[in-house]
Order: structure tokens, then C-alpha cells, then sequence
């Protein structure tokens, strides 16, 4: 499938930057938006002029394709603000020829009618031409611009720290590519234009009325300010909703996309009335939101509409007092008249294209403030992957991901190539922290860590972890067949050697079971196989990669006592000559490890063999003990 990266860091069963067509973390990775997500409704946002002109510079790119979109709407605004002029001289020959007939002094001159109606229809198709055009033009520079945004947001999700999806809801992440790129591309397509076609309207029109009388448009213009000061209210009112409904929105994505692919342990634990309940609290925080920036927006047109009528009601009266007075025209009353619809028209174009760059400012302000997040630091590898040797070394490492509060402190261990290593202790102790900072995922504070004799952060970060093969506890498969799960660890091997993976880890009995076999189609959540299942596919996918070093994160916990004998034994023969880092709470799994380090409260207690430890008699002596406390042989 065309969706696998060709370049991955391993055959990792969990998620993290560069894992997967998603590159997802792990379901019980991720974050609940609540707390975690954007500010609370309601909010301003923090710099609505500079999302604006960032928004300006990222389109500086299609300049000259923005610069035809502004001429044609020049070109089609201008032929549609002469064209009433034009008209009036028809209307005018029409009403002065109807009189002079009536009275018998001449005739209806319809050659000058008919080439007014033609120049007429001439000016409004070339206005109708340029405004095809301007929206062809301008639909192409939106749909590349999202096209970008949302390749850019993808590529940035690969260069993000580890620990930001630590902290963030993925949903909250997934909305500012869909909902948030979506709304800043309408609100481009729609307001743009908008705005450019209703300036330049308003500003003809303006001249044309003053071309025909300049009291009538005198009159017409005293609802300017008025539209001018409505704008402005409204606009400061209903900016922060705009804002809050993107905000809330993100929140949403969130919560539907946890909730869905949580429903088994919803439904286990009976919480689907609390998460409907929370559910409808956060909708009604959207819907709060929503109707209010509806309201608003709507607000704005039937309150320049009545603005608008009431000049065009005195227009229509000084219209009639200086065509009886012989100071214009009635040709020019029916022009003026259009003219003065025409000017409300644009204006409240312009109220509605205020609403529009709200929301597009809103949006903006999200996928930018995305765009700008921290990325990981810049490198400058100077070492090269085949200094790699399986060697480890751990000297004085202190980490937190909470600088003030360390979660290892001053850990020291030496781990010599294709040695395994076991890391055993509480939950909380560190273990897995340890894995992260050996696949990069996050830096030490203090200390170092070195393979090779290398500081690991002399190497770029895809040569670290493509010299590691992972099976995780929290089992990570894709949308596809159970072919394509495992060749994830290999994108180049045959068939053969997916088989050969598979049979390895004792995973191909059960395929050959399945309707399709390896052309079994797993589902997005991997719920139509069991839980022990896709552990077994994600230690072929590990055991097909054939790294030098390992890890395996509680590899067999999701697997009978019959099956985790069986895997055991395929996984002894793979970390054969590979230095491997075997987490596990089944003290049993690990006791041909050449090492066994015990951490407590990120410190090394103890460490040595399986019996050296045994009899210590101490810490680890008390762990293994106690699995098997209820036991009636004695473990000892």
C-alpha cells in the first residue's frame, strides 16, 4: 500500500512521529481534550491582525494568480457599475420619445435604444465573463492553499516533540486539519473576492451617483457612516464567538474521536451516560457559540437593509422634485435608483465579509498557532549508524519531563553488545521512561547516554531508532490486511518472508484461520481479531525488521500462559546476538537475561542475574516472591 513511509524507524507497535499513515500514538496515550485543548469559549484571540497577515504572507506564494483574481474583479465590477449609466440613455430616449409621440411633435428613436440595450448586454456579459473567470482563478489558489496547509500540518505532526501528543488531543489536532483548513479556505474563497468586488463597487458607484447629482448623492452617503458604526459593534460582539466555535469545535473532534474508539471500555465500565453528559455539555458550549456568531451575523444585513431603504425612499422623492425641475433626467432616476441599490448591496457584502474574515481569522489563528509550535531540535549528526554497536551505556542520566521533578535520577548501567537487558521494578519506576530516551523521543537532562561509545545525540534521530526493533504493550495496527501489518516492519520483503515472520512468532496457524488468510482485512481499531492476536502480528512485524537491538515492552501480556511459552521461545532465538531491553512485570519471562536491572523511583536499587538476585534477597527478591505468594510450590 502506497500509505507506508519509506522510511521508518522500526517495527513499532505503538505510535509516535513517523509511525503509521496516521502517525498516531497509542489509544491509551492519548489525552481527553478536556483541559488539554484550546482556551475556553469565548476567548479573543490573541493576535486577530497578525493571524491576518500571516495568512497574507502564506499566500504571498500564488501573488500573480491573486493579482489576475484582482483585476478580473476590477474588470467585472467596472462593466457592471457603467452599465446602468449606459441603460439610462435607453430609458430616457424610450420616455422622451413616448412623449413626443403622445403629443405629435415626433417619435420613439428605437436605433438609439437598441444600441444603448446592446452596449448594455455587452457590458454585462464582459462582467459575467470576468466574474467566471476571478472565481476560477480564485477556487484553484483556496483548494492549493488547503492542499498545502494540510500537507504542511502532516509533515509538522512528524517534526513535533514526543511529548506534545503527551499532552494534546489528537482529535483537537485532526480538527485544525479538516475543520479548521476547511473553514479558512471557504472563508478565503468567499471573503477575498467579496471584499475586492464590494470595495471597488461601492467606490463606482459612489462616482457614478456623483456624475448624475450631487445632492441625491449626498443623501445616499448619510447611511455610510451609520452601516460604518453597526459594522463596528457588531464585528467587536461577535468576533470572540466566531473564535470560541472553532475553539469548541476542536474540543468536539476530540471527544467523538476518543469516544468512538474507546466504546468497548465505555460500555464495560457502564460510563455512556456520563460521557453522553459530557458530550452535551461541551455541544451546548458549541451551540452557545454557534447561534450567538449566527445571530450576529444575521443581524447584520436586515439592519442595512433598513438603513438602506430609508435613503432609497428619499432618494426616490428628490429624484422626482429635480426631474420636474428639469435638473436630471428620468433615464438618470432609474440609474441613480439602481445605483443606490447597488451601494447597499456591496455594503452589506462587506458586514458579511467581516463575519467571513472572523472565521477566517479564527481558523487561522489555530492551524498557524500549530504551524509554530516548538519542533524538536535542529541536528547536526556526527556519527553514522554503523558505529552502532549494540553497546549501551548509561552515565549518570537524569531526566523529567518536568525539569523539576526528575523521574530518573543519576542512572548508570553498562549494557555490552547482544546482551539482554531486563528492566524490572514498580509501576511508576521508570522503565518506560528509560525506552523513550533511548529511542530519542525525548533528550536527557543530565548526563548521557552512548552507543558505541558515541553520546546518542551525536546520531540523528532516524539512525537511532532504525537500529531498534519494538513490541510494545499497547499494540498498534493499521486499516489494511494482516500482509501489509506485518511487512510495516520491512517495506521491501517478499511474501515469503512475511510468512516465515509470521510462523516465527507463532502467529500463522491463526491467519490461516481467517477468512482470507493474510488477506485478512484488519478494521481501523484492530477490533476484529482479539487482543492477543494483534500482539502476535506485532511480534512478526518486529522479528521481520531484524534490528540489532531491541525492545519489548511487556511483549507476551496479552497472550496465554501456553502461547507466551511458545513466543518466549521465538523470542529468545531473535534477540540471539542483538542487545534487547525486555520491560516485564512476569518476573518468570525474564530469567535467562544476562542483566536484570531493578529501578525504583528512577534509581537503580539493584542489579545482576536472575539467582545473583534471588539471593540478594532483597528488593527484587521481594517482587519475585510476591507473584507467586498464593502459589503452593515454593518459587525459591
Amino acid at each position: 500500500m502506497s500509505k507506508h513511509p519509506a522510511n521508518h524507524p522500526a517495527s513499532s507497535s505503538a505510535g509516535h512521529p513517523g509511525h503509521g499513515p496516521a502517525a498516531m500514538p497509542p489509544k491509551s496515550r492519548r489525552k481527553p481534550p478536556h483541559g488539554h485543548g484550546p482556551g475556553a469559549p469565548g476567548e479573543k484571540p490573541a493576535d486577530f491582525t497578525g493571524s491576518v497577515a500571516k495568512t497574507a504572507r502564506f499566500l504571498a506564494r500564488w501573488k500573480w494568480q491573486l493579482l489576475l483574481v484582482a483585476v478580473f474583479a476590477l474588470g467585472s465590477t467596472l462593466f457592471n457599475v457603467v452599465g446602468p449609466l449606459v441603460l439610462a440613455t435607453a430609458t430616457t430616449a424610450l420616455f422622451e420619445g413616448a412623449v413626443e409621440l403622445v403629443n405629435g411633435t415626433g417619435a420613439i428613436d428605437f436605433d438609439v435604444i437598441g444600441a444603448s440595450l446592446a452596449l448594455t448586454m455587452a457590458l454585462y456579459g464582459a462582467s459575467s465573463a470576468c466574474s467566471f473567470a476571478q472565481g476560477w482563478i480564485m477556487s484553484g489558489v483556496t483548494q492549493k492553499a488547503c492542499l498545502e496547509l494540510r500537507n504542511a500540518i502532516v509533515a509538522k505532526v512528524n517534526r513535533m516533540p514526543f511529548g506534545y501528543f503527551e499532552r494534546n488531543a489528537i482529535g483537537d489536532t485532526l480538527s485544525r486539519i479538516t475543520n479548521d483548513v476547511d473553514t479558512l479556505g471557504q472563508s478565503l474563497n468567499q471573503g477575498l473576492t467579496q471584499l475586492v468586488t464590494s470595495t471597488v463597487t461601492v467606490v463606482g458607484v459612489i462616482l457614478m451617483m456623483l456624475s448624475i447629482n450631487l445632492v441625491m448623492t449626498g443623501v445616499s452617503l448619510l447611511i455610510v457612516p451609520v452601516s460604518v458604526v453597526l459594522v463596528a459593534v457588531l464585528v467587536k460582539r461577535g468576533q470572540r464567538y466566531f473564535v470560541a466555535q472553532q475553539e469548541v469545535l476542536g474540543q468536539i473532534d476530540g471527544m467523538m474521536e476518543e469516544t468512538f474508539a474507546g466504546q468497548p471500555v465505555v460500555r464495560a465500565f457502564g460510563a455512556e451516560q456520563r460521557v453522553v453528559g459530557e458530550f452535551d455539555r461541551t455541544n451546548d458550549q458549541l451551540y452557545q457559540a454557534a447561534w450567538k456568531s449566527s445571530f450576529i451575523s444575521g443581524l447584520m444585513k436586515p439592519l442595512m437593509d433598513f438603513a438602506g431603504n430609508l435613503g432609497y425612499v428619499v432618494v426616490a422623492i428628490l429624484g422626482c422634485i429635480f426631474a420636474a425641475q428639469g435638473v436630471i433626467t428620468v433615464g438618470h432616476i432609474q440609474a441613480f435608483i439602481q445605483y443606490e441599490k447597488n451601494l447597499i448591496h456591496p455594503l452589506s457584502q462587506l458586514t458579511q465579509v467581516a463575519n467571513v474574515l472572523q472565521s477566517m481569522a479564527a481558523a487561522a489563528e489555530r492551524v498557524f498557532a500549530f504551524l509554530e509550535q516548538p519542533e524538536e531540535a535542529a541536528e547536526q549528526p556526527s556519527a553514522q549508524a554503523g558505529e552502532i554497536d549494540g553497546s549501551v551505556d548509561f552515565d549518570h542520566v537524569t531526566f523529567g519531563y518536568d525539569p523539576a521533578n526528575p523521574v530518573i535520577r543519576d542512572f548508570s548501567a553498562r549494557v555490552e553488545p547482544g546482551q539482554t537487558v531486563a528492566l524490572v521494578g514498580p509501576t511508576g519506576a521508570g522503565k518506560t521512561t528509560m525506552v523513550k530516551l533511548l529511542m530519542r523521543f525525548y533528550d536527557v537532562d543530565q548526563g548521557a547516554i552512548r552507543m558505541g561509545g558515541r553520546d546518542l545525540r551525536e546520531f540523528s534521530r532516524a539512525d537511532v531508532r532504525s537500529s531498534f526493533g519494538m513490541v510494545l504493550q499497547d499494540t498498534w495496527l493499521f486499516g489494511g490486511t494482516i500482509r501489509e501489518n506485518i511487512r510495516y516492519g520491512r517495506l521491501d520483503a517478499t511474501d515469503d518472508q512475511v510468512e516465515a515472520a509470521a510462523r516465527s512468532a507463532r502467529a500463522h496457524h491463526f491467519i490461516k484461520t481467517l477468512p482470507g488468510g493474510y488477506d485478512f482485512v484488519i478494521n481501523e481499531d484492530a477490533t476484529n481479531i482479539s487482543q492477543g492476536q494483534r500482539q502476535l502480528l506485532t511480534i512478526a512485524r518486529a522479528i521481520l525488521a531484524d534490528r540489532r537491538m531491541l525492545i519489548l515492552d511487556e511483549a507476551t501480556s496479552s497472550v496465554d500462559t501456553r502461547t507466551e511459552g511458545l513466543i518466549q521461545d521465538a523470542m529468545d532465538a531473535l534477540m540471539e546476538g542483538r542487545t534487547s531491553f525486555v520491560i516485564a512485570h512476569r518476573l518468570s519471562t525474564i530469567r535467562n537475561a544476562d542483566l536484570i536491572l531493578v529501578v525504583d523511583a528512577g534509581n537503580i536499587v539493584e542489579q545482576g542475574t536472575h539467582e545473583e538476585l534471588l539471593e540478594l534477597g532483597g528488593f527484587y527478591a521481594q517482587l519475585y516472591n510476591s507473584q507467586f505468594m498464593d502459589c503452593k510450590d515454593e518459587p525459591l
